[in-house]
C-alpha cells in the first residue's frame, strides 16, 4: 500500500482532511454503517419506484395495450440498467475495498476506469438497440402492440447515456459511503419525472412515447447533479484524473471480477421477464403481459427498502472485506437480513389488504378496466414473493461487496432463468392452471433459489472465518 501523503476530502468536503463522513461510516459498527447508509437508499428506492408507478397510473390512460407495450420494453430498458448497475456495483465495491485497506490512490484509479468503461458500453448497447428496435420486439411477440412498444423504446435507448452515467455515478459516490447526496439525486430525477409524465404524455400529446421523454430528461437533471459534485465541486472522497490515464489490466479483472456477473445477474431478470411475457402470451393473450408489467411495478415499491439495505450490504463488506474484518461482514449480512424480513413482511400484509384499491388505480380507464380482477389477484399472490427477496436479494449483495460477484451469479441464474421459468411452465401447463400457475411458479421458484443463496452465503463467510483468525487479528491489532 502507498503510504506517502494523498489529497483527500474532510467530511465539510474542504481539501486536506484524511477521510469523508461517509467513509467513517464505512469503517465503523457495521450495523450502525448498515442503519445510516440503507435508510437514504431507501427513502430514493422507495421514491424512484413510487415514480414508475406514476408513470404506469399515467401510460393506463393510454389503454391496455399501452400498458402491454411497456411490458415489452421493460426488460430491455431493464437491460441497460443491468449493464450500468452491474458496472457501478463492480466499480463502487473496488472502492470499498480500498477504502477499506486505507488506499485512497486505488480507489481514485477504479473511479477513473469505471467512468471510461461506462462510455464503451454505451456506444455498444444504444447504437444498435435503436436501429433494430422493431425487429428486436416483433421477435419477442409483441404482436399488435409492436409500434407502440417501438415508439417508447427508442427515446429510452436514444437518452442511454444518462441512465448509464446516473447509476454508475450513483455507485460511485454511494461506494464512498455518501448515501445521502446519492439519495438526493436519484429523488430529484424521481420527482421530475412524476411532474413532467402528464405534460409530456397528454398536455405535449405525445403519448407513450411522452413517458419515456419524461423519464430520459428527469435523469440527464440527476446525471448533471452528480456530474457537478464529481467534476467540477470535487468534494468526494475519490477524484478524477483523465490526463495520464492508462488501463491498468488488475483494476479492470478486479471491476469485471464483480462487475460482469453482477450485470450478467440484471441480465437474467430481464431474459426471465422476455420468458414469462412468453408464456403468458402462450397461456393468455397481451392483456395477461399487461397484468404482469402492472404489478410487477407495484412489486418494486415494495422491495425498494430491499433495495436501499442492498446498496448499503454492498458498501459496508466491501470495506469490511478490504480491512479483512470477516467478523463485521458477517455482522452486516444478518442484520440486514432481519431488517429486510421485518419490513418486507409489514409491506405484503399491506398490500394484500389493498389489493382491489390498488388494482383499480391502474384500471380507471375503460380500455384497461376488464384487466382488474386479474391485477387484484397478482397482487395477492405476490405478497408471498416479499418476505423471500431478503434471503436471496441480500446475500447476492453480501457476495458483491466481498468480490465474489460469480457466486451471486450462480445463484441468480438458478432462481431466474432456471427455477422461475420451470415452476411457471410446470404450473401453467402440466397442472393445467394456465396464467394463475404462472404466478405461482415465480412465487416459488425464487424463493427456492433466494433461499440456497441466503445458505451458501452462511457456508462462505463460515469457511473465510475458519480459514484466516489469525491475519484476521493481526490486522486489527495493527
Amino acid at each position: 500500500m502507498d503510504n506517502k501523503p494523498a489529497e483527500k476530502t474532510d467530511f465539510s468536503g474542504h481539501r486536506g482532511g484524511s477521510k469523508t463522513k461517509g467513509v467513517d461510516i464505512l469503517l465503523g459498527d457495521p450495523r450502525k454503517a448498515i442503519i445510516k447508509l440503507a435508510i437514504p437508499m431507501m427513502v430514493a428506492m422507495s421514491v424512484q419506484t413510487i415514480y414508475q408507478l406514476v408513470d404506469t397510473y399515467w401510460v393506463s390512460g393510454l389503454g391496455a395495450d399501452a400498458l402491454a407495450a411497456m411490458g415489452f420494453v421493460f426488460p430491455f430498458f431493464f437491460i441497460s440498467m443491468a449493464l450500468s448497475n452491474g458496472l457501478g456495483i463492480g466499480g463502487g465495491a473496488a472502492i470499498s475495498r480500498r477504502i477499506g485497506s486505507r488506499d485512497k490512490e486505488g480507489a481514485d484509479n477504479v473511479a477513473v476506469h469505471t467512468m471510461i468503461m461506462m462510455l464503451i458500453l454505451v456506444l455498444a448497447f444504444s447504437i444498435p438497440s435503436y436501429i433494430f428496435a422493431p425487429e428486436i420486439f416483433a421477435l419477442v411477440g409483441a404482436g399488435k402492440t409492436t409500434g407502440l412498444a417501438v415508439a417508447y423504446a427508442r427515446v429510452i435507448f436514444l437518452g442511454s447515456i444518462v441512465v448509464f452515467f446516473t447509476n454508475v455515478a450513483n455507485s460511485i459516490i454511494r461506494a464512498e459511503g455518501d448515501s445521502k447526496r446519492a439519495m438526493q439525486a436519484m429523488v430529484l430525477g424521481a420527482v421530475l419525472n412524476i411532474i413532467l409524465d402528464p405534460i409530456f404524455i397528454y398536455t405535449l400529446k405525445l403519448g407513450i412515447a411522452g413517458a419515456a421523454w419524461a423519464t430520459v430528461l428527469s435523469l440527464a437533471v440527476s446525471s448533471l447533479l452528480m456530474f457537478n459534485w464529481l467534476f467540477f465541486r470535487k468534494d468526494t472522497y475519490v477524484s478524477f484524473d483523465f490526463r495520464d490515464f492508462s488501463f491498468k489490466k488488475s483494476i479492470v479483472k478486479d471491476i469485471f471480477g464483480v462487475g460482469v456477473p453482477a450485470s450478467m445477474q440484471q441480465l437474467t431478470m430481464s431474459l426471465t421477464m422476455i420468458i414469462m411475457n412468453l408464456l403468458i402470451v402462450a397461456v393468455s393473450n397481451t392483456d395477461g403481459v399487461a397484468v404482469y408489467s402492472t404489478g410487477w411495478r407495484v412489486a418494486t415499491i415494495a422491495i425498494s427498502p430491499l433495495m436501499g439495505i442492498a446498496t448499503a450490504v454492498i458498501s459496508v463488506t466491501g470495506a469490511s472485506f478490504g480491512a479483512q474484518a470477516i467478523e463485521k461482514a458477517e455482522i452486516a449480512l444478518s442484520y440486514s437480513i432481519k431488517l429486510g424480513l421485518l419490513i418486507e413482511t409489514g409491506l405484503g400484509i399491506l398490500t394484500f389488504a389493498f389489493a382491489p384499491q390498488i388494482a383499480a388505480v391502474f384500471t380507471q380507464s375503460e380500455a384497461a378496466a376488464h384487466i382488474a380482477g386479474d391485477l387484484e389477484m397478482f397482487l395477492r399472490i405476490l405478497c408471498i414473493f416479499y418476505p423471500t427477496v431478503a434471503f436471496g436479494m441480500l446475500s447476492s449483495s453480501f457476495f458483491q461487496g466481498a468480490g465474489k460477484g460469480v457466486n451471486a451469479l450462480i445463484a441468480t441464474i438458478l432462481r431466474t432463468i432456471i427455477m422461475t421459468p420451470l415452476f411457471a411452465a410446470i404450473f401453467a401447463f402440466t397442472f393445467n392452471m394456465g396464467e394463475l400457475g404462472i404466478w405461482w411458479g415465480l412465487i416459488i421458484g425464487n424463493g427456492i433459489g433466494a433461499m440456497i443463496t441466503f445458505v451458501w452465503a452462511r457456508m462462505f463467510l463460515n469457511s473465510t472465518i475458519n480459514a484466516g483468525p489469525v491475519r484476521i487479528a493481526v490486522e486489527h491489532r495493527a
